[in-house]
């Protein structure tokens, strides 16, 4: 297949186009510098527009681009960054595909696990209504920037991405040289559910959807074993042999991180109920083994 990718410098971007093209598929990559190659084609997410000429026609497209949700402190001006980039961004993507003769057979976009709020205790699945806050209201907005492909025909699969365990980025790739120092430590009360992902697995279940006609709507990107911050916090100073005794205050984080702090102080417990009825398989299903493949790595 043709395979048009964007945020493929990323974490989950970089990994998917390695696999992707190790398989023998041919990948364009959308980037907003100048082209570097043929395998690239320029984009302007805050622009709105998408060289589709260059582009040319594309069998499927997985759209992950959007600015770092943990990369900066939570600031007025970086929360719209973070909805231009991804609701801006979408929607570009999205009409540049319904615009091409013949359009692909699918979009996978990028969505993520705020979409449910805080759940606290209470599981959900891709069935759930969506949570409120900021990241609830981002998530939804960014979904809904997918219609003029929906419009168009194009299957369309939202990612709702859990936290990717990985050494190479993310959030989980800052906590490893914490960990090792012996400073890592549970956030707040501990008590809120991270629902994680290993990056091969995560990688496997976007080509899963890629290759899976039926699915379309949400599919949730996480484990099927979902942990709480504490439980995460005590896996992590097993596998590296670690203390874990310190705790930072929720005062602290709001110092750190600004609004963001809100959304880190609570979690969503999230099973994959869509990749499960599908049959796909996890190759870590549980913390202590996402942990060991990063560390494998």
């Amino acid at each position: 297949m043709r395979i048009a990718v964007t945020g493929s410098s990323g974490l989950v971007g970089s990994a998917l186009v390695h696999s992707l093209a190790a398989d023998g598929h041919e990948v364009v990559r959308l980037v907003r510098r100048p082209p570097g190659g043929p395998d690239e084609v320029r984009w302007d997410p805050h622009g709105g527009t998408v060289d589709t000429a260059a582009l040319g026609p594309v069998d499927a497209a997985v759209h992950l681009a959007g600015a770092g949700i943990g990369d900066r402190r939570w600031t007025a001006a970086y929360k719209r960054e973070l909805r231009d980039s991804r609701v801006l961004g979408t929607a570009a993507v999205s009409r540049a595909l319904a615009a091409l003769r013949p359009a692909p057979r699918v979009l996978l976009a990028g969505s993520a696990m705020g979409y449910y709020g805080d759940t606290g205790e209470r599981e959900v699945d891709e069935s759930s209504p969506p949570g409120t806050g900021f990241l609830a209201d981002l998530c939804t907005e960014w979904e809904a920037a997918t219609a003029p492909a929906v419009e168009a025909g194009i299957r369309v699969a939202h990612l709702r991405t859990g936290l990717v365990v990985s050494r190479s980025g993310g959030a989980w790739g800052r906590m490893f040289p914490l960990f090792r120092a012996g400073l890592g430590g549970r956030l707040g009360s501990g008590r809120q559910y991270w629902s994680f992902i290993s990056l091969i697995d995560e990688v496997a279940a976007i080509r899963h959807v890629l290759d899976h006609p039926t699915l379309s709507g949400p599919v949730n990107l996480t484990a099927p074993n979902p942990v709480t911050n504490a439980e995460a916090t005590r896996a992590m100073g097993r596998a590296l042999h670690r203390p874990t005794l310190l705790a930072v205050p929720p005062f602290a984080l709001r110092i750190a991180l600004g609004d963001f702090a809100k959304e880190i102080l609570t979690g969503q417990r999230m099973v994959p109920r869509v990749l499960l009825d599908s049959g796909f398989t996890f190759e870590h299903p549980t913390i202590d083994t996402a942990i060991a493949a990063a560390l494998a790595k």
